[in-house]
């Protein structure tokens, strides 16, 4: 009989995990974030303690939050690192939905380990438990099904000897990559079972890298001989496929100019001769004329979200047709695009030796140049005493980055911004602009510098976003985990506002001013930060900002600059229209002439 180990369920799974490896021998789960409750302290708890520095926890304020932090780890290490979050039941458990579906649309790993009721049902119905009417089997864990890429419920110790190794399948899968459920039932946690001693063996867990097709590759091939006037949209697969050099000599030696999408955004540094910069709504000048002339787009690692696409308007050229090179069978086929399904490493070195040096003489268009100008007029110092605005305020961080510098936000005015203007070096900037999640922001900005502590990580963030989640800023002081928040104050959510008024909506429930209130806040956000133990202070205008952000590198603890901004100016350079639905029927003339527009703007979509 082969050897075993007598461990309780939660001992195994932690003592599992901590022998998981990637292929540079780092553990893949680096940690576990953890509030514990009755669901989770007495089995996980006590097993994470005995780990120690194994598999070390990290306590933090919300259970969303530290989700987030673990998230945008992930993202930082280019999915080859992840990290895990155990929450009890009930609310720490949904308080996790929302951090699993904005793994999910972006693809990122995360495990989570929700406390689950009792399977043996003997206290039944225990604290916090939602009961189902029409199904026994049901608990609130199970609204993470739809945002989770797999889950299950551990309902007997013996079930993590299958378990574990689906999840982190998962985990480590560029194609069906995101976030894992296990669902573990409080008293299975602490039942003990009998574990074949080769279980716990180190396991290496290497990124695959799927080849495409030869035929797709000779499909596209040939698409891209023909082309006159080829672009590619480099999305965040390139990143985390580890092909931004692979996508710089494809370009380079076939002549195609780059446009990038949120996430594929720095894959290539700003000034490279082929990168035409952000594309779609919140696109250049320079990116979008280019796509919207094209006769052939070659998404790389993109799933051509609608800010990507200009809500399908921007790519409807007529004639014009889609390549999507692509990890995922689903994106790879999206719009009718010829696809090329496959690792973006492999297939973009596989194509480009197939189209050999035909196209090496195909001379994109000129138009980076103007772009510039424009972009540099709005991000100049402003020389006067108005409220800087958005664009001033990047223009002024801008000034102040170097080479190690990431910049990073989620929700707001300031994703839009910063894609359409802000110049990274390869490498720097972290958007979360897939689920576009207020909240993501500081915890965000602390997973990123826990990834790569050399990086001089700046978080953009609104008042609006820092009011909805600003607590783990106490967590990263605690942890002495540096980063730079640059705290824009417009008084209220002044991005959904300049939306509001764009489609012919009145100013409305968005600012402050246009809210029920019988006071108008003035919130102290310095003595808010600073309560929390961050190095806090208020800019006086853009000058100051600059100094200030100077100042913050020598600390090892967060820095809060908060500065008043201009609530309605918008980018000022750049964009597209986005498909925002008006009403076909207003008492308001301004609604009316925002439908006529709607409609003309409507008409030029892609159908197919």
């Amino acid at each position: 009989m082969s050897d075993t180990i007598r461990l309780t369920a939660a001992q195994a799974m932690v003592r599992w995990l901590a022998v998981q490896s990637n292929a540079e021998n780092e553990r893949f789960i680096d940690g576990v974030w953890a509030i514990f409750g009755h669901g989770n302290v007495a089995g996980i708890g006590e097993a994470l303690h005995a780990a120690g520095d194994d598999l070390p926890t990290w306590r933090g304020q919300n259970e969303q939050t530290m989700a987030h932090a673990a998230i945008a780890y992930a993202k930082a290490s280019k999915r080859n690192r992840a990290m895990a979050v155990t929450s009890s039941i009930g609310p720490g458990a949904t308080n996790l939905v929302t951090a699993a579906a904005l793994a999910h649309v972006n693809r990122l790993p995360v495990l989570l380990i929700p406390g689950d009721v009792f399977a043996n049902r003997g206290p039944d119905p225990v604290l916090q438990q939602i009961e189902d009417f029409e199904d026994g089997t049901v608990s609130v864990n199970d609204c993470l099904r739809p945002v989770s890429r797999y889950f299950d419920r551990i309902e007997r110790p013996e079930q993590l000897l299958t378990a574990l190794p689906r999840a982190m399948q998962v985990l480590t899968d560029p194609a069906v990559c995101g976030p894992v459920t296990l669902s573990f039932c409080q008293d299975v946690q602490a039942e003990a079972y009998d574990y074949p001693a080769s279980f716990f063996a180190p396991q290496t867990w290497r990124k695959r890298r799927p080849r495409a097709d030869l035929a797709e590759l000779e499909a596209a091939a040939d698409l891209i001989r023909k082309a006159d006037r080829p672009v590619i949209v480099g999305g965040g697969g390139v990143i985390y496929s580890e092909a931004e050099d692979a996508l710089a000599d494809f370009a380079t030696r076939h002549g195609i100019p780059v446009v990038e999408t949120q996430a594929g955004k720095s894959a290539l540094a700003w000034d490279h001769p082929m990168n035409l910069g952000a594309v779609g709504v919140t696109g250049t000048d320079a990116a979008n004329e280019t796509v919207s002339e094209a006769d052939v787009v070659i998404g790389v690692g993109t799933r051509f979200q609608d800010f990507t696409t200009g809500s399908w308007a921007l790519f409807g050229a007529e004639g014009q047709q889609l390549i999507s090179l692509n990890v995922a069978a689903y994106d790879a086929h999206k719009r009718g695009a010829v696809p090329v399904q496959g690792d973006a490493l492999e297939s973009l070195c596989a194509l480009s030796d197939l189209l050999g040096d035909d196209a090496a003489q195909r001379a994109p268009k000129k138009v980076k140049g103007d772009w510039i100008s424009a972009s540099d007029a709005v991000m100049a110092a402003p020389n006067g005493d108005g409220l800087p605005t958005d664009a001033q305020v990047i223009g002024a961080v801008q000034r102040q980055a170097g080479p190690d510098t990431v910049v990073m936000c989620a929700a707001g005015t300031m994703p839009g911004a910063l894609h359409t203007l802000w110049r990274p070096a390869q490498g720097g900037y972290h958007m979360e602009y897939g689920f576009s999640c207020m909240g993501y922001e500081i915890a965000g900005a602390m997973g990123i510098k826990l990834a790569r502590p050399k990086a001089d990580v700046i978080c953009f963030i609104g008042d609006g976003s820092y009011m909805m989640a600003n607590s783990e800023l106490a967590t990263a002081v605690m942890r002495r985990v540096p980063f730079t928040i640059v705290l824009s104050d417009n008084r209220g959510y002044a991005c959904i506002n300049r939306l509001q008024k764009g489609t012919g909506g009145a100013p409305f429930n968005n600012m402050y001013e246009h809210s029920r209130v019988e006071t108008q806040p003035q919130i102290d956000f310095v003595a808010h930060a600073a309560s929390m133990g961050a190095h806090a202070e208020k800019a006086t205008g853009v000058a100051d900002l600059e100094q200030k952000l100077a100042e913050a590198r020598a600390r090892d603890i967060p820095s809060v600059i908060v500065l008043d901004t201009d609530p309605h100016a918008g980018t000022g350079a750049g964009g597209y229209w986005w498909d925002v639905a008006v009403p076909e029927v207003s008492i308001r003339e301004e609604v009316r002439a925002a439908r006529a527009t709607y409609e003309q703007n409507r008409d030029r979509q892609r159908k197919v």
